[in-house]
């Protein structure tokens, strides 16, 4: 090999990079300690960006393209090494690629609950999670304010820094929105955009941008979430008294149940019974299937036959809990109410909820109350 043949494998004259990664951010070309060639040519492909380093300071930017490393294309460098005198030597620079696509379906969530104040349930604990696409903005920036000096950047080494900055807007958006909990899942899309707009002026100071922002869920914790549900069969119940009557006659009529079981030994025993009464009558016998002469006489002690059926249960009594003074006092029961009416301390337009009643109603626009102010006695006479 002759000399001119060695002086030219010294020096590097094509410069490209193809990935086939899926999270390489930057990489640095290898010079494997080769000075570039003057002249020589670099390809950079659509979706990369390449960034001269000569002596530790940023030089020049390419975009997509094929270029001739000359005077003409390196304004920067041709300062710093001083070739505006028509000097063309070999340089040795750094030369970064950056991948400018975009990188999908990066991860975000809240590690801890976020405490935000609720118009309707007061404070209360959230979680979110989502999904967001960062991509490289502004490549020398990039490069001067994450990348530094190395040599291969994953979108993993960044990706927990946005995190952070995620996390904390959106905390700072949900506690200033005012939305109510239960309307949060209709509003995802606008809270969202306000997050993604809060934090592009962040992330542009790393020349980075989110084109993408989502917020996938927001939850309670599992607790609370617990207690809604229980307020929500609630409201689906009703009148609580009616839905549990409902549900022991259903549960009266199931095949195999003991209360069925019991119910048709009754039913045999009635019917029985029934059927005997009606023979007796027929054959000249008694209303209890016994022939006269063995019949108790009359005024004797009875005769012995079918108990009598137990009186029913008597109904559970409706109960009302009063607001007063922004607390809650009860539950009162008609009749104890009835007596506060007397003294004063219960009025028309006092607020009461019952179990199964939608939200707080006033006294007088519920008939069972209403009937308490028109029987109340009058106010007594004076004394003397």
């Amino acid at each position: 090999m002759g000399i001119l043949d060695f002086l030219t494998g010294e020096f590097i004259d094509v410069i490209h990079w193809t990935d086939d990664s899926r999270d390489t951010m930057v990489w640095r070309f290898e010079r494997e300690g080769h000075a570039i060639k003057y002249g020589a040519k670099l390809t950079v492909r659509e979706g990369q960006a390449a960034v001269f380093v000569h002596e530790g300071q940023l030089a020049d930017v390419f975009g997509p393209g094929l270029y001739m490393l000359e005077t003409n294309n390196l304004p920067i460098l041709t300062t710093l090494q001083h070739w505006d005198h028509g000097f063309r030597s070999p340089f040795k620079s750094e030369i970064y690629f950056l991948n400018t696509t975009r990188f999908n379906d990066l991860k975000w969530g809240t590690k801890n609950p976020i405490i935000a104040r609720d118009p309707e349930f007061g404070p209360v604990r959230l979680r979110a999670f989502g999904t967001y696409s960062m991509r490289i903005s502004d490549p020398g920036k990039f490069m001067s304010e994450i990348v530094g000096t190395d040599g291969e950047f994953t979108a993993d080494e960044i990706s927990f820094q946005i995190r952070n900055v995620i996390v904390q807007e959106f905390s700072r958006v949900v506690a200033g929105s005012g939305i109510p909990v239960l309307d949060m899942a209709a509003n995802t899309g606008d809270l969202g955009k306000l997050v993604a707009k809060a934090i592009e002026p962040v992330v542009g100071n790393y020349g980075l941008s989110t084109p993408e922002f989502y917020i996938e869920n927001i939850s309670l914790p599992e607790a609370v979430e617990a207690v809604l549900d229980k307020r929500t069969s609630m409201g689906i119940v009703g009148d609580l008294n009616r839905y549990m009557q409902f549900n022991a006659a259903e549960a009266m009529g199931q095949p195999g149940s003991g209360a069925s079981a019991g119910m048709g030994t009754a039913m045999g025993a009635g019917m029985g019974a029934g059927m005997g009464m009606a023979m007796g009558q027929q054959m000249g016998w008694g209303p209890w299937g016994v022939a006269p002469a063995a019949q108790a006489p009359q005024g004797g002690g009875g005769t012995a036959g079918a108990a009598p059926p137990p009186p029913p249960p008597p109904p559970v009594e409706k109960v009302w809990h009063v607001a007063v003074n922004g607390q809650t006092t009860g539950p009162y029961g008609r009749g104890h109410l009835g007596r506060m009416v007397s003294e004063g301390g219960f009025t028309r337009d006092s607020l009461v909820w019952s179990p199964g009643q939608d939200g707080w109603m006033r006294a007088e626009d519920i008939i069972e109350l209403a009937q308490l102010f028109t029987i109340a006695p009058p106010p007594p006479p004076p004394a003397g």
